[in-house]
């Protein structure tokens, strides 16, 4: 009878809606889970007649689930101290593979596998755009994000080595004043490269340039003449040798570095050639001459010690930075993200996991802060977007209607005892 299957309809839609909102709750605690909401829509309506005007009468037949969308808004990020948890704030999913076929997801708590590979709590590799030798290429098709746990940097020769300093321009003629300045050869070993300033009056300054005797195995010594300008700013240098000086500055035919060069190491390394760098920000010399006390405020150098992997961060733009015990710090890759035309449209696969579907439309990958892609968070992870009161104000309005409907089968069921007993 159709008083009986039409409430059973009603019966039947509230059991899928209270499953949804349980499986919410159920949800509260996981990453990135998203929210899910049944709606409901009417059957088809059986044609009975007509009034007089001409109007149809209908007779509905029940409800039935008409859909069940994803809240895709953001969940809040929760800081846990941890570099392997990614929060993604925004639009987009990270992609993740399990070798065969790409996913999208947005539950970033991921840790190394044996192999290194950043991967999601069920085992899928996170993917990402490469990098070589420190440079990410967003122009080529996504790996795997690997961290290199077990890598050893090489060390790196010094090539180029500045100081910023000021040289007493009271100083009497034949005075010195010397500073220092770490370099590495190629072999990772540190030396200290002292550079002796000797005054010799009317703003003009030696400079000598030599390591540790202990370090070479025959005495080396660079060395020049610097000029500096009433204002006490370095105007020119000559090293010895030189048929005249030059100007320091970026114009044509000026120079903006000194040449410094070490063979016959004593341990064994390659001959170190340099750079003195006599410019700072702005193409401003870094070294001056004024009346205060002749001091050094900064040295800097590009090489280094041989490093092992000490650890990893993951920045706003899924940039992944590795940082060695030598203190440099190497790009190994970017976390890519993947988003689709239409996100009702994913397939809930588990796991917090999500395929593309025709519906959907294909997956695309871009680069975070482009194509309205989100922002990443690193040692954060994204909460679940459920809110507990609407949960529990639906649960209550599912539960009456289900209460509403198995009224109307105990109702109807009453109505059909006393036809019976009419008939007897």
């Amino acid at each position: 009878m159709p008083s009986f299957f039409i409430p059973l309809t009603g019966l039947n839609a509230d059991s899928q809606a209270l499953n949804t909102i349980a499986n919410n709750l159920a949800n509260m605690n996981t990453t990135g889970f998203k929210a899910r909401a049944a709606h409901f829509a009417d059957l088809f309506y059986q044609h009975i007649g007509s009034t007089g005007i001409g109007d149809p009468i209908q007779v509905g037949a029940g409800t039935q689930i008409s859909s069940i969308t994803t809240d895709f808004s953001d969940g809040s990020s929760n800081y846990t101290g941890l570099s392997t948890d990614v929060a993604l704030q925004g639009n987009g999913f990270f992609v993740v593979s399990d070798g065969a076929s790409q996913y999208l997801t947005r539950a970033g708590d991921f840790s190394l596998d044996s192999t290194g590979n950043l991967v999601t709590s069920n085992g899928l590799r996170v993917m990402g755009y490469p990098s070589v030798n420190g440079v990410v290429n967003t122009n080529t098709s996504l790996v795997p994000i690997n961290i290199p746990e077990s890598q050893i940097l090489s060390p790196k020769a010094t090539s180029s080595f500045g100081m910023t300093a000021n040289l007493d321009s009271s100083t009497a003629a034949s005075s010195t004043f010397p500073a220092t300045v770490n370099i590495y050869d190629s072999l990772g070993q540190s030396h200290t490269a002292t550079v002796t300033y000797t005054a010799n009056g009317s703003g003009q300054w030696k400079y000598s340039i030599a390591l540790p005797a202990s370090d070479t195995t025959a005495a080396q010594t660079v060395t020049g003449t610097m000029s500096f300008d009433k204002n006490g700013n370095l105007t020119t240098i000559q090293p010895t040798g030189a048929a005249s000086a030059s100007t320091v500055g970026t114009a044509s035919g000026d120079v903006s570095s000194i040449p410094v060069a070490f063979s016959g190491l004593s341990n064994g390394a390659a001959n170190l050639t340099m750079n003195w760098n006599l410019l700072g920000t702005g193409s401003t010399p870094t070294i001056s001459q004024v009346d205060s006390k002749s001091a050094v405020g900064a040295t800097a150098q590009d090489g280094y010690t041989s490093g092992t992997y000490k650890e990893f961060t993951v920045g706003s733009d899924g940039t992944v930075t590795v940082t060695f015990s030598n203190q440099q710090k190497i790009n190994v890759g970017q976390v890519a993200l993947g988003d689709v035309a239409n996100q009702q449209g994913l397939e809930a696969i588990g796991d917090g996991n999500y395929a593309a579907t025709l519906a959907s439309g294909t997956m695309t990958i871009g680069a975070s802060g482009t194509a309205g892609l989100g922002s990443m968070e690193d040692a954060a992870l994204e909460g679940s977007n459920v809110n507990i009161s609407t949960e529990f104000a639906n649960l209550i309005i599912a539960q009456r209607a289900f209460e509403a409907n198995s009224k109307s089968v105990t109702t109807f069921d009453t109505i059909t005892q006393e036809t019976i007993q009419m008939i007897h």
